[in-house]
Formats: C-alpha cells, structure tokens, sequence
C-alpha cells in the first residue's frame, strides 16, 4: 500500500512540474516592449492563442513618450490598418509553434507601426517564461533585428 502512494504521489509531481514547464514555454499573457533608443517602456502587447493553434498579439496599452501624441494613429501602415488607433491594433500574426521546441513560434509576421513596414517574425520563450525573444526580419532571419519584451503581469 505505502509503494502505491509514493507511486501516486511521484506521478502527481512529475505531472505538477510538467503542466510548470509547458506554462513557462508559452508566449500567452502580457508583454512590456522596450523603445530600442531610450530603454524606456514603449508598449504592453497582449498575445493569445488562436483555436486553431495560431498565436496573435495586439497593443493594449502604449507609455506616453515625451513630445509624441498620447493616442497615436498608424499613418505610415497600408491597407486597413492605415490611420487607424495603434492601441488595440494586432501587430503579430500567424505564429505557430514548432514542432521540436515548444518555446519557439514562426511562420508569422509583426509590424513596426512606427514605418509600417511588415517583417517575418519569430518569437522564443527564454528565462523561465519571464522573458520574450522577438525576432523581425526581411529574407532570412540572420539579416534581422532582435528585441526582448518583458512579462508584464500587471497592465495597469
């Protein structure tokens, strides 16, 4: 009888710290996006999993910048996106999770609202979930440019 509890209780662990390592390798929550000039906090990102496995993200809230407009309208985007409210815009599409490693997603795509150029993008989980390596590039992706968000488990 007491082998069959440690067997339970072993099992229920080893489940326990794999449902943790799965969470930790999904990108779904809030994102702090850093400006690459002045290292301060330029937007919060959320990113969600479609239900049929593709991962989007959209601006849910921006950090007032010195001297720019406070609700910003993406002049520089085409097609429907032009001039429209970059806050609560989707900004990353199409990313699907590879096969081989759950902490990285590609295939899809993320605009720099800013140009309002469009670049192939991935996306990888580092740092126990608390950090995103988000990769844009045009070609191939060592000719691109890195940032690393931040979790941000508050919005407010």
């Amino acid at each position: 009888m007491k082998s069959i509890i440690k067997l339970i209780v072993v099992c229920f662990s080893l489940s326990w710290v794999l449902i943790v390592h799965a969470a930790s390798n999904s990108p779904v929550g809030y994102w702090k996006t850093i400006d690459d000039v002045t290292g301060q906090p330029k937007s919060i990102l959320q990113l969600w999993e479609s239900s049929d496995h593709i991962l989007y993200g959209k601006v849910v809230k921006i950090f007032p910048q010195p001297g720019h407009d406070p609700h910003p309208l993406c002049t520089a985007c085409t097609g429907d996106k032009y001039n429209k409210p970059i806050l609560g815009m989707v900004i990353l599409e199409g990313l699907k999770q590879d096969g081989n490693d759950p902490s990285l997603w590609t295939g899809g795509s993320i605009l720099e609202p800013k140009s309002g150029k469009v670049y192939h993008c991935t996306i990888q989980v580092v740092e126990g979930g608390e950090k995103l390596n988000v990769k844009g590039y045009v070609g191939i992706s060592a000719f691109g440019r890195s940032q690393t968000w931040i979790r941000e488990g508050n919005i407010h």
